[in-house]
């Protein structure tokens, strides 16, 4: 790709965000990132973007041949932010003359009748549906999102938790390398979707973290009623055919504390 290419990260202060930063850099790209708060940075060009209000998003664009778009709003008001958020800035992406506008998004979100799935499907049509060219990729979770989930059950006494789930964690990195790989003036249309190396249920995940923080509180298996955690349960959020990478949960998750250890 050319070395004057200017590519646009949107969340740029997430962790895929974080994550493909350097990652477009050391391929040639001249990198512009935007956040509601962006942090001071000598290599990256931060703008200040809020989706849900339309703030910065034609400032940002000025300019730009490639659009990464990996802010979302999975805690928050995923309709403001993902689906308006996204049909805005796909509006100025196409008054922009954007050559391609790369979507992250979710393996099995049709499949699963979750609120913040059914909006990331509605904004992925949106960006299928729009003028302006596009790239679209569908990951399983990361491990960082695992690990947080977990972490917010860590903090009871007792662990309730649908075990039978079946999950596909990816390591962030290999989210990453797949969209710069893809961020070239030419889309490259629905990608083939990608997932981990292993799928494991959630109490298989849950006990080796439960090692790895050198904790022994019980895990209590809730059956959960519903068409959500059904679809979870048979494996709707998993990609088996496309397993990529090699880092596994448990090597994840020894590294990661290995480097808290040490920070």
């Amino acid at each position: 790709m050319s070395t004057t290419a200017r590519t646009l990260v949107t969340g740029g202060t997430g962790r895929l965000g974080q994550t493909l930063l350097p990652r477009l850099r050391e391929a040639g790209h001249k990198v512009r990132a935007t956040s509601r708060s962006p942090p001071t940075d000598d290599e990256t060009e931060w703008r200040r973007m809020n989706l849900a209000d339309g703030i910065g998003i034609r400032d940002a664009l000025t300019d730009v041949d490639v659009v990464i778009h990996t802010a979302s709003a999975p805690l928050g008001d995923a309709e403001a932010v993902d689906v308006d958020g996204t049909t805005r800035l796909l509006d100025a992406a196409a008054d922009a003359g954007v050559s391609n506008f790369v979507y992250i998004s979710i393996v099995g979100i049709e499949d699963i009748p979750y609120s913040y799935y059914e909006h990331k499907l509605t904004a992925e049509r949106a960006v299928e549906a729009s003028d302006v060219p596009s790239t679209v990729l569908r990951a399983t979770q990361f491990h960082s999102f695992v690990h947080d989930v977990l972490g917010m059950i860590a903090r009871l006494p007792i662990w309730p938790l649908a075990t039978k789930m079946q999950l596909q964690p990816i390591d962030t990195g290999v989210v990453a390398d797949r969209l710069v790989e893809h961020a070239t003036p030419e889309p490259s249309g629905r990608l083939d979707p990608i997932g981990g190396p292993e799928i494991r249920t959630a109490g298989e995940l849950a006990r080796a973290y439960r090692d790895v923080r050198g904790t022994w509180r019980p895990i209590v298996r809730v059956p959960v009623p519903g068409t959500v955690f059904s679809a979870f349960r048979d494996g709707k959020a998993t990609c088996p055919d496309h397993a990529i990478g090699t880092v596994t949960w448990e090597e994840w998750l020894e590294t990661t504390y290995e480097e808290t250890a040490s920070s």
